[in-house]
C-alpha cells in the first residue's frame, strides 16, 4: 500500500482563506519543489513519517471537527495526495487543499476546495507558476496572492485582469509577513476599490507562529 510522508497532523484554528477561524485538522505533507523567500514552513521540506491513507484517517478521527486542510510544503508533490483527498471526501470531511500552484490540480476530487497560490515576483518563484491550472479552478475555489511590496501588488492586479480571475473564483490578497506593512496593502486595495478579500494570518496574530510548531 502506498504511503505518504507526513510532517505533522495537528488541530488548530484555520488561519487563512474563507474558512478562517474554524477549528480544523491540518495534515501537513513533507516536501516542496519551491523555495519562496518568505516561506515559514521550511521545517516541512524533509522531516516526516511515512503513513498510509488508512493510518492518516485513523489519526484524524481523534479530532472532533469535520474541517480538514491538506497543506505542506507542497502536498501535490506526493502523487498519493490525490488518493488521500478522495478518501477524506468519502469520509464526509469538509476538505480544503493549499497548493503553491506549480503542480497540476487536474483530476483533484471536485469535492475539494482548492486554495491556489499564484506566486508573485517577490516570492522568487514566479517562473514556476503553472498557468494551465486556472482551467481547472472551480467557482467555489480560492486564488491567493501573497504580496511582498507595491510592485507585487501592481503585478497581481494585472494578472487579475489578464486572466479574468474575478470570474473564476474568490481572490485573496495576503501581506507577506515581515515584508510589507498590512496597513499599506489594505490602503492599496481600498484606493483601487479592488474586489479581493484582504487576509492576515490569524494564527500568527494569536500564537505568533505556525500552529503545531
Amino acid at each position: 500500500m502506498q504511503k505518504l510522508k507526513v510532517n505533522e497532523i495537528f488541530y488548530s484554528l484555520q488561519g487563512e482563506s474563507s474558512y478562517v477561524g474554524l477549528p480544523t485538522t491540518f495534515i501537513r505533507l513533507t516536501g516542496c519543489p519551491m523555495r519562496c523567500n518568505y516561506c515559514d514552513t521550511e521545517y516541512a521540506f524533509n522531516d516526516g513519517n511515512n503513513l498510509t491513507v488508512i493510518e492518516i484517517l485513523d489519526v484524524i478521527s481523534n479530532y472532533k471537527t469535520k474541517n480538514i486542510t491538506v497543506t505542506g510544503g507542497e502536498p501535490l508533490a506526493q502523487k498519493e495526495c490525490w488518493n488521500l483527498l478522495e478518501s477524506l471526501c468519502n469520509q464526509n470531511y469538509i476538505v480544503s487543499l493549499e497548493t503553491g500552484g506549480g503542480i497540476t490540480i487536474k483530476n483533484i476530487d471536485e469535492r475539494v476546495k482548492i486554495i491556489l497560490d499564484i506566486k508573485t515576483p517577490g516570492s522568487g518563484e514566479e517562473k514556476n507558476n503553472l498557468w494551465d491550472n486556472l482551467k481547472f479552478i472551480k467557482s467555489e475555489d480560492e486564488i491567493k496572492f501573497v504580496i511582498t511590496n507595491l510592485e507585487d501588488y501592481k503585478w497581481a492586479k494585472k494578472v487579475l485582469i489578464r486572466e479574468n480571475l474575478f470570474e473564476k473564483a474568490s481572490i485573496l490578497f495576503s501581506p507577506a509577513s515581515g515584508k510589507v506593512n498590512p496597513k499599506d496593502l489594505a490602503d492599496w486595495i481600498l484606493e483601487d476599490h479592488l474586489k479581493v478579500r484582504f487576509q492576515i494570518q490569524l494564527h500568527k496574530m494569536i500564537w505568533g507562529q505556525i500552529p503545531g510548531v
